[in-house]
């Protein structure tokens, strides 16, 4: 059977994450297997959120709060936002999907994104037939922002920056996100993916991007519970936005899209700070460990603000991620990235940090 499927879906990749645990279990006959591949968080749930699970199962049986009241209204708090400014998510991917729907629509409408960065908004783009204009990052693997501000046209619609970004780590500052909005078209709208948010906010001149939504201007902010609050496998994100923004997304938004379970451990793990602040430091000390042994081994890695670290191989990296593989460890390799020469190595637990810089350095 033949059917007419669009040229454009069909020029798609599927979303390629980081190997299960049980399938590299099976494939290399292991049992004993660690994945930092993932960016998840190794302290698991906040306790008030796995409480929170257990007690909204009792009712699956009944469909969530559409408008996903309480937690929309608890994010706007912590924010000093409106509800009105407040869009909730199957994590934030499915927000990224939306406002591809919204603002594209064929070859007279852009996106321009740095590269590499999160292939999900490929995916926006090209699901939209629209123009994908990919600007590459700098040296230091950061989004060159002049050279996005440069490459707008009067297509360009959406303005992706994932900062941290994914995958490098990186970030730009106050003074480079107000040059960019500054340069952009008039009728484009900035994303600010903040996925990594809890990490890069140590960054000492991290943007405040919040400020700029309540000044109305017009920047869209995404993020997750899925890093920092470890509710990776519930799938719920938030995104930020002028009221004008919000209402489109809810326009084509799918009913029910968090479910209720999602909902109430969403809102405890807002109220479990404690479970994030000890989250955070727990990462930095897992990445000056990964540093220090980079360097050690004459290696160098790029400066990161997420909860991964890129480890630059000096050679094609490929080889090393199928011996680590082989070793039990679970990691990234660069080129499926768009990074080719690196690993990226998600901060995992002290013991789990350790049995990877051990295999690392009898490989590398």
């Amino acid at each position: 059977m033949s059917l007419p499927f669009r040229p454009n879906v069909l020029k798609m990749r599927p979303y390629s994450p980081g190997k299960p645990l049980d399938e590299v279990k099976r494939e290399l006959g292991l049992t004993d297997v660690i994945k930092l591949a993932s960016n998840e968080n190794p302290l698991g749930p906040p306790p008030k959120a796995v409480e929170a699970i257990r007690e909204a199962a009792a009712e699956a049986n009944i469909y969530p709060d559409a408008a996903g009241f309480d937690l929309k209204n608890a994010i706007a708090e912590m924010h000093g936002l409106k509800p009105e400014n407040v869009v909730l998510g199957n994590g934030s991917d499915e927000l990224i999907h939306y406002l591809g729907l919204i603002l594209l629509e064929g070859e007279g409408t852009e996106l321009v994104m740095g590269n590499p960065s999160f292939v999900r908004y490929d995916a926006s783009a090209q699901l939209a037939n629209a123009v994908l204009t990919k600007i590459p990052v700098d040296k230091d693997w950061r989004h060159d922002v002049d050279a996005m501000a440069a490459a707008c046209s009067d297509k360009t619609r959406l303005v992706y920056v994932a900062n941290p970004n994914n995958p490098t780590g990186t970030v730009i500052d106050q003074a480079e996100t107000d040059r960019l909005l500054a340069a952009i078209p008039s009728d484009a709208l900035l994303i600010m993916d903040e996925a990594y948010y809890e990490f890069g906010v140590k960054h000492p001149y991290f943007p405040k991007t919040v400020d700029m939504i309540k000044a109305e201007k017009p920047v869209c902010v995404l993020r997750t519970f899925s890093k920092a609050y470890g509710l990776a496998g519930i799938r719920v994100g938030y995104g930020l936005a002028p009221a004008h923004v919000i209402d489109a997304i809810e326009r084509v938004r799918e009913p029910f899209n968090v479910t209720s379970i999602s909902q109430k451990a969403a809102i405890a793990a807002l109220n479990s700070q404690d479970h994030v602040e000890k989250t955070v430091k727990l990462n930095r000390e897992g990445i000056e460990r990964v540093e220090a042994a980079a360097k050690e081994m004459g290696l160098n890695t790029v400066e990161s603000f997420a909860n991964f670290v890129c480890i630059d191989m000096g050679r094609p990296a490929e080889p090393v991620f199928q011996e680590l593989l082989r070793g039990g460890v679970i990691v990234r390799s660069g080129h499926v990235l768009g990074m080719p020469n690196h690993i990226r190595v998600s901060i995992g637990s002290p013991d789990e940090m350790t049995r990877f810089i051990e295999l690392f350095k009898t490989l590398a």
